[in-house]
């Protein structure tokens, strides 16, 4: 009979001598990181992270891939940048994760934006009042079109776009806030076989006045629900405001995650970002003088029909099917 690893009982003190046999043998090994920087993970040591993180959160321990959980495992630790993460502190990283995600109730979110397609007098909606409400002002939030996800990158990482110039100048800001992490779990709820990451493009040409309470929830976000999740942020071009905000919030954040930032003037920004994209300088948008045409996508709001029978206007499952389509076209051509 072959059993679920959630039905499967494991004690802390097998577990532990678990932990503690790897950990011998670990010593006896010399740790060399590979060109990334990164070391090696056993089957074994993933095994004991998801088994430790199964007895906490089974309902919840199975969002992590074993490609995501080796990647945490295998990054240098802050504190001796020579050797490996220890095994105990990448699981509490994990488990903060899953901590966060129940906190803040991030695994509704995707209902609740459904609960906003729908009808209001709908039974599930009239069941469900407050996440109606949620959904309705995260449709608010969604129908600016400043945030979505479309193509990919050259090692096939999806892309998020942000167009700080439809951010609204006096925002909601936990809305706000829930639609970009909303984004983010999208992404990585679709991500290429192997792919742990997603990058984010931002065209910072007008962006609104910072709003602090919006900057310190995002790198909250950031560092404590999407640890090793953002491959890389672009902001082109770079404006005086986006410097000021940056100059806010780039001292908040530990120094792995502001590694990951790059500024790039409008002189420079068509070849650079040509250098993330799949299909190079085709896949540029016409807003940042590019060929393609988001905008046949993701137009302003007031060009948006309607698209079920409440809220919302962005195209919030057509963003999905067209991601799992870019994203199962190369995998295919990958393969």
């Amino acid at each position: 009979m072959t059993e679920k690893l959630e039905d499967m009982k494991v004690s802390d003190s097998m577990l532990a001598d678990a932990k503690a046999e790897i950990g011998a043998l670990s010593e006896d090994v010399e740790e060399t990181p590979d060109e990334s920087g990164n070391f090696s993970v056993s089957r074994e040591e993933i095994s004991i992270i998801r088994a430790e993180l199964a007895s906490e959160f089974p309902d919840e321990y199975l969002y992590f891939s074993d490609s995501y959980i080796e990647s945490v495992a295998s990054k240098p630790y802050s504190k001796d940048m020579s050797k490996r993460r220890p095994l105990d502190y990448s699981i509490k990283k994990l488990k903060e994760v899953l901590t966060w995600r129940e906190e803040t109730g991030v695994n509704k979110f995707t209902e609740a934006v459904d609960l906003a397609f729908g009808s209001p007098d709908d039974p599930k909606a009239l069941e469900n009042p407050n996440l109606l409400d949620q959904g309705q002002k995260m449709a608010i939030c969604l129908n600016y079109g400043c945030y979505y996800l479309h193509g990919l990158t050259k090692t096939g990482l999806p892309v998020l776009w942000i167009r700080t110039n439809r951010l609204p100048w006096y925002p909601d800001v936990d809305s706000l806030a829930n639609c970009l992490i909303l984004m983010t779990d999208t992404a990585i709820s679709r991500l290429a076989k192997g792919k742990n990451e997603y990058i984010v493009i931002a065209d910072t040409t007008s962006p609104p006045p910072p709003h602090p309470g919006f900057l310190v929830k995002l790198v909250s976000s950031l560092v404590k629900g999407y640890p090793d999740r953002l491959g890389s942020v672009i902001s082109a071009p770079t404006s005086s405001i986006m410097q000021f905000v940056m100059n806010l919030v780039i001292p908040l954040m530990p120094s792995r995650l502001q590694n990951k930032f790059f500024f790039i003037g409008s002189e420079e920004q068509k070849a650079k970002i040509a250098e993330f994209l799949l299909n190079g300088e085709d896949d540029i948008p016409t807003f940042m003088g590019g060929p393609a045409d988001h905008d046949k996508f993701y137009p302003e709001e007031s060009y948006c029909p309607n698209r079920g029978e409440g809220s919302l206007k962005f195209d919030f499952y057509g963003m999905c099917e067209r991601l799992e389509q870019s994203v199962k076209e190369y995998e295919e051509s990958h393969s």
